[in-house]
């Protein structure tokens, strides 16, 4: 056994080196730019601009569109992360297997938000939003290895916290900046386009990545290449439930999230929905952030994962059944600080227990990309589903239960786990 682990590659090997404070500044303020970029769109950019292109009385016809968009979107997500997962496996630059994928999907991802601000078509505007898709998975899915390349076991529910405290920050500013100082949708796109780039790239110059040997290096081929996107549940059964729960999870999380907008403007008929829709996520914030860095530190130092997982799952599932019991502003301010608890805890623990539970130390990058799926694909085809369920089956009342039963089947399916306690 001892031969085998001194005969693995440097680029492969189990990371024991904590990494410092600044490299976690830097990843940190990396995941700010990302999520800003993301979900700023997500959340109030797109939905207003395909609803632009409908007329003022068809919400239900703005809410499908919406949803198809997201839809496809989603669909070429499917491909985009474990794709390039697998590319940056095999790797040989000089710069590094991750560094270049990074620059890559940066430069795809801001250009496309740039050029999508500027469409008035619903075809034009689903093309840009699906190349956006394309560029912020090719970039997560390289900056999320990183973890596997390069946090110790010990570090990685702490480091992870510093992918969910930024998406918590990152919705809060980018809504803020694009509703009171960069308003207007060409300037709010070009504003989260601009500080992605410039809250990535001090990652990407300031912090190591290995070069991988070309004599270390996989050889590459199609069939092969296609192959590795199926991972057997049956012969790796903890990644297999890993991978379960977080769609479940993150469906129902994106079912409450998605159409949150639409759900104050045509449900609770707030007087405001913007500036709701704002209060309510400063809540999100707070909560997210606080179980995020805590909760996953705390994770850290107790050696355990699952409780926390399966408990963060039941936070979030009940803010959604309170939503759909009591669908008012009150409760959803509520139901803002459990889903914020839930999903804080959820995103970084989770996240860890994920890089515990990958099959091969040579395709990190592969595995993490298909798990990577299961955070970006739910909230891509939610927006489509749920606007299905809103439209013929029953309304948001019908809609928040089944993304609360959706979170608590999601806590379950990570009990059956058993390589990490």
């Amino acid at each position: 056994m001892s031969e085998m682990l001194a005969e693995r590659p440097a680029a492969f090997a189990e990371p024991a080196k904590p990494v410092t404070g600044r490299w976690v500044g830097l990843f940190g303020l990396a995941w700010l730019g990302i999520w800003m970029a993301q979900l700023t769109p997500v959340q109030l950019l797109l939905p207003e601009q395909v609803e632009a292109q409908r007329p003022a009385s068809d919400w239900v016809g703005s809410v499908m569109a919406f949803g198809v968009i997201s839809g496809v979107a989603g669909l070429f997500a499917l491909v985009a992360y474990p794709l390039t997962g697998a590319l940056s496996d095999r790797t040989t630059s000089r710069f590094g297997r991750r560094r270049p994928w990074i620059a890559i999907g940066t430069l795809l991802f801001a250009v496309s938000l740039v050029v999508l601000g500027t469409q008035t078509g619903v075809v034009a505007v689903g093309i840009w939003w699906t190349l956006a898709l394309i560029g912020f998975c090719v970039l997560t899915a390289a900056l999320t290895a990183t973890i596997s390349d390069q946090v110790p076991v010990g570090q990685r529910g702490f480091v992870s916290g510093w992918i969910s405290a930024p998406q918590a920050i990152g919705t809060i500013l980018g809504l803020l900046l694009v509703t009171t100082i960069f308003t207007g949708r060409v300037r709010g796109y070009t504003t989260v386009a601009v500080l992605l780039v410039a809250l990535v790239l001090p990652f990407l110059l300031g912090t190591p990545d290995a070069a991988l040997r070309q004599s270390d290096k996989q050889r590459f081929s199609l069939r092969g290449l296609l192959a590795g996107f199926w991972v057997s549940p049956k012969q790796h059964p903890d990644f297999g439930w890993t991978l379960l729960s977080r769609i479940l999870v993150n469906l129902g999380n994106a079912f409450g999230t998605t159409l949150l907008l639409y759900f104050l403007k045509y449900h609770v008929h707030a007087a405001d929905p913007d500036g709701s829709l704002l209060l309510l996520s400063v809540i999100y914030m707070f909560f997210v952030i606080a179980a995020s860095l805590y909760l996953g530190r705390l994770s850290d130092r107790l050696g355990r994962r699952k409780i926390f997982v399966i408990t963060a799952s039941a936070s979030q599932a009940l803010a959604a059944i309170l939503l759909a019991v009591f669908p008012n502003l009150t409760v959803a301010t509520v139901g803002a600080g459990l889903l914020g608890l839930g999903y804080g805890c959820f995103l970084s623990v989770d996240q860890a227990l994920a890089t515990q539970v990958l099959p091969d130390p040579a395709t990190h990058g592969k595995d993490l990309g298909i798990m990577n799926i299961a955070t970006t694909v739910p909230q891509a085809v939610a927006p489509l589903v749920g606007a299905a369920i809103v439209a013929y089956a029953g309304g948001f009342g019908v809609l928040y239960l089944i993304a609360g039963l959706t979170s608590l089947v999601g806590a379950l399916c990570v009990a059956p786990v058993k390589g990490v306690k």
